[in-house]
């Protein structure tokens, strides 16, 4: 059989009606009924190459070292701690890194889970701009039937020409068994803005006005039921030398108006 919803699996059989496969690099059995755990997926994806317009929350944060070769549990879920050699780190329930990294010897006490996902695509030029109410129907149908998410977890769609921003929010109370997870969804969502679809030649088709939509830039952002650790050596040279240059601004203002009262 064929897992329509995941391509990276391997030795796929139907069973009871449905097509069960082994996912790549695991070799955990899953369903092809509904969406694969990002966990799984990133191993498979790494197994296989081995052969805004919007105020984001203060808390919410980039995935800023992309794929890596993730430790799951048997169910799927990522492992709070993840290590790279002698580098370990804590992840949250999307498998984003919300710690420094550490040494072996870090403690990873929960899987934080992640609450609140805002992803932001760039959709190329256009002669006008798209109805938001057009865009939000679209965008719930497409979530609500290609990903399987229940609507209920979907908060706003807004739109500021070129910029579209859709919000997945759920709390570990909210999220009944079974539900698919939002990290995933926004994975798979992710993928398919790219041109890399994990579905089985099926590509994401989001028409308004009977004009296919395509995107030009993705950008994912995170937030944590716990804000997460970072210290200001993780920030990048970049940031750091900003915040240098702001800090001498001030100091050097300082000394011309203390300078200048004498």
């Amino acid at each position: 059989c064929i897992c329509a919803k995941n391509k990276r699996v391997t030795n796929c059989v139907q069973t009871g009606g449905t097509c069960q496969c082994q996912s790549i690099g695991s070799g955990v059995t899953v369903g092809c009924n509904t969406l694969t755990s990002k966990c799984l997926l990133m191993k498979a994806e790494m197994t296989s190459s081995k052969s805004g317009r919007f105020n984001k929350p203060k808390d919410a944060f980039e995935d800023t070292d992309g794929l890596y070769d993730p430790e799951c549990e048997n169910n799927g879920i990522f492992k709070a701690k993840q290590c790279n050699g002698t580098s370990c780190w804590c992840v949250n329930t999307a498998g984003v890194r919300r710690t420094d990294k550490h040494d072996t010897n870090l403690k990873c006490n929960q899987l934080v889970r992640t609450t609140w996902i805002i992803i932001e695509m760039k959709h190329r030029e256009r002669k006008a701009p798209l109805s938001t109410e057009s865009l939000r129907k679209a965008f719930v149908e497409a979530i609500t039937s290609r990903y399987l998410l229940d609507g209920r977890y979907i908060g706003d769609v807004l739109y500021e020409s070129p910029y579209i921003t859709v919000n997945l929010k759920q709390n570990s109370s909210s999220k009944f068994p079974g539900d698919v997870d939002i990290a995933d969804v926004a994975y798979y969502l992710e993928k398919d803005a790219k041109g890399d679809s994990l579905f089985h030649n099926d590509r994401l088709n989001i028409s308004i006005d009977n004009e296919a939509l395509t995107f030009e830039k993705t950008v994912v952002y995170y937030v944590d039921e716990i804000a997460p650790e970072f210290s200001m050596k993780s920030l990048t040279p970049g940031v750091i030398a900003v915040i240098v240059v702001v800090v001498l601004a001030i100091v050097a203002g300082i000394a011309v108006l203390v300078s200048s009262k004498k």
